[in-house]
């Protein structure tokens, strides 16, 4: 069979940071893609020393070598998916934005911005770069409630009403869609909200006492780039990755890795 008329299994593009802890960024990203039937390929935009209880360093890649390594990848497999996390400067931003530029492949924008343990993970004069670079690029955008605070330069949503008018604000700034996540929020629910200009969906779940949830945002924003690979509806995939998650974190427990904040169980499916 010729290569025009061959198969190929969906396949997803992470262009984000590397995590030496091995919970969240790129790391978190592969074995989230593995674990939901995808296969995996990678562009590393930064290096961060880091283990479950900080960052201790962080170092940009050189903003040719972050889109060498998209060009690499395109060239030779067709992309179902791409998402974007960590991109540390403002430079990485242009040469990222540039190097996607005319793919049809959906794009799932993570702004990155703090890591789970306070450390900082994007300059203070990319955010503006990140705001009118890329999100009128992005398919579906997924902050976090202080990521969507900074974004719009607001205080951080407190209630059900102010999250969701967070999440149309930054539909304004250009994304066909937003996740709004609600890891960060409060009580005894934690609600996701999928909202486009037509519709506002909200994915609840009980919030689960552990302290194991480094990553959480780079595997829910990872998770829903696997489901669009695979052809899924938004809205569905989206259900599907806020039970996955919920199921991760829920088994992070049985692995117990580090003395911090502990990676969520991304393979709970397959192995315990």
């Amino acid at each position: 069979m010729s290569d025009k008329f061959r198969s190929q299994h969906p396949a997803a593009l992470t262009i984000a940071g590397s995590d030496s802890g091995g919970g969240a960024g790129i790391q978190a990203d592969l074995k989230t893609f593995s674990a939901l039937g995808v296969f995996g390929t990678s562009a590393i935009t930064a290096l961060t020393a880091q283990n479950t209880q900080g960052v201790t360093r962080v170092q940009a890649v050189e903003p040719g070598m972050a889109a060498a390594q998209i060009s690499a990848v395109i060239d030779d497999i067709a992309i179902n998916a791409i998402k974007i996390g960590m991109l540390a400067t403002a430079d990485l931003i242009l040469e990222v934005t540039e190097a996607v530029e005319g793919l049809s492949s959906p794009i799932v924008l993570d702004p990155v911005m703090i890591a789970t343990s306070g450390d900082p993970l994007l300059a203070d004069d990319a955010v503006e770069t990140l705001k009118t670079a890329l999100l009128p690029r992005a398919t579906v955008l997924t902050p976090n409630l202080p990521e969507a605070a900074r974004l719009l330069c607001q205080d951080t949503a407190a209630t059900e009403d102010h999250v969701i008018a967070q999440g149309f604000a930054l539909l304004e700034l250009g994304p066909k869609a937003v996740v709004m996540k609600g890891g960060h929020g409060r009580g005894e629910s934690c609600r996701d909200y999928l909202i486009t200009a037509e519709t506002v969906t909200a994915y609840e779940a009980p919030r689960l006492k552990t302290r194991n949830t480094h990553g959480t945002g780079c595997t829910l924003s990872s998770a829903l780039t696997a489901e669009l690979a695979k052809g899924t509806l938004l809205s569905d995939a989206m259900e599907r990755c806020h039970g996955w998650l919920h199921e991760a974190i829920r088994a992070s427990d049985l692995i117990n890795i580090g003395k911090g904040h502990g990676p969520v169980h991304h393979f709970h499916e397959i192995w315990k």
